[in-house]
């Protein structure tokens, strides 16, 4: 029988989940064993999971689940260097180069595991079956449009927090755009027509902000593209992957320009092929924007769960689009899951060969 193990999230401010207490049910029905961690922090309560037939288990017990338990999560582990024996459903971000990332692999070399990355579930045609996208461009754009408010009042961007639903989180950004007294700045949207592309021009439609939209047309050239310096706030809607552009060189820091401030919601500035190379780290809920330069200011914000911030909507979209691969769990070898397993090797084929 296949046994699939939901895990708490350990991250804070996560409050997502993966599978709804419906999902759980399909899966059971289905003939899995589907065990769910409590947690204080997960948006949808563990009393649904209960009414549906799973197996509650303690927070953070998943190392001591049976060696056949498939362990699914979705942010990062704790960084405490042990051994994973497990095989793991998670987003790793281990295979484009991140320091982080080849820690991980080595503990799953350590441990004889297999990453089954969520990121790279794909689908015949090589397009992901599951993705947050669409929640991430949506609450991105809402970040990256309060710190332009905040630099317009002269101050950084403070902190955030959850929302219960999208309409507060537009009625946050709306009051903070209005108390401006400024009309509302114009945005490039860069990956336009993807999922975060969408959703960060739903939201930005939404509070009447005007957006140029941009996709593979208007970037195939490879460069340089002195528009996005034109526009107050350009907001990156495309993952760092091999021969991606450079929209944001260095040296635009210094450069004449009107953009003051970078909405990078892909966020993979650890990543030798970021598109932007004015900054080097994520920014935190705590702390939103990063000033890369004063005079004129120029911010970036880079939070890399961008989602959470809208924890139950983005939960229950995101679930519904990975139900049906989890349907087919108990078969790793053939189709997402194989595709899967296939990229894992590959990349730790490389880490043996030492290469990063």
């Amino acid at each position: 029988m296949t046994h699939l193990w939901v895990r708490a999230e350990q991250r804070e401010h996560e409050q997502r989940v993966g599978l709804t207490p419906e999902g759980a049910r399909a899966l059971i029905e289905a003939g899995m064993h589907v065990s769910v961690e409590e947690s204080p922090a997960r948006a949808i309560p563990i009393e649904g999971y209960r009414e549906a037939g799973c197996e509650i288990v303690p927070e953070n017990s998943w190392p001591d689940a049976p060696r056949e338990a498939i362990v699914f999560g979705l942010k990062e582990l704790p960084d405490d260097g042990t051994p994973l024996i497990h095989r793991h459903i998670m987003f790793g971000h281990a295979y484009k180069g991140q320091p982080a990332g080849r820690v991980l692999l080595e503990r799953f070399r350590a441990g004889g595991g297999t990453l089954y990355d969520l990121e790279y579930l794909l689908d015949e045609n090589g397009r992901r079956v599951a993705a947050f996208g669409y929640w991430a461009g949506f609450a991105g754009a809402a970040v990256t449009l309060k710190c332009w408010a905040a630099l317009k009042r002269g101050e950084i961007c403070g902190p955030v927090s959850t929302f219960r639903n999208s309409q507060a989180l537009l009625a946050d950004v709306r009051a903070d755009l209005d108390a401006t007294a400024l009309p509302r700045p114009d945005a490039i949207v860069i990956g336009a027509l993807g999922r975060v592309g969408t959703g960060a021009r739903d939201l930005c439609r939404a509070l009447d902000v005007a957006t140029t939209d941009w996709d593979q047309p208007e970037t195939a050239h490879g460069g340089p593209f002195p528009e996005v310096l034109e526009h107050e706030v350009f907001i990156n809607a495309i993952l760092a992957t091999p021969g991606c552009p450079v929209f944001v060189p260095a040296s635009a820091a210094t450069a004449p320009r009107r953009l003051s401030v970078i909405g990078d919601v892909a966020c993979d500035p650890t990543s030798e092929f970021s598109p932007i190379k004015v900054y080097d780290r994520v920014t935190t809920w705590q702390a939103p924007a990063l000033r890369v330069h004063d005079d004129p200011p120029l911010d970036v914000m880079a939070i890399d769960n961008l989602p959470s911030l809208l924890p139950a909507e983005s939960s229950v979209d995101y679930a519904g689009q990975l139900l049906p691969s989890l349907m087919t769990l108990d078969n790793l070898d053939a189709g997402v899951w194989g595709r899967a397993k296939k990229i894992f090797e590959h990349h730790m084929a490389q880490l043996q060969g030492g290469a990063t």
